[in-house]
């Protein structure tokens, strides 16, 4: 009964950080891509 209880407060709580993370993640794909992008083009602030 306790494992039960521990699995589903750990999947819960595997749910809660993906969702935490995720604008991080999302804006460190912008903000790296757009360095990435700039260095490969040359152009600064263009866009």
């Amino acid at each position: 009964m306790l494992r039960a209880i521990a699995d589903v407060l750990r999947q819960i709580g595997g749910a809660l950080a993906t969702v935490v993370t995720l604008p991080f993640r999302a804006l460190a794909r912008l903000f790296g891509g757009a360095s990435h992008s700039t260095r490969r083009t040359g152009r600064a602030r263009r866009i």
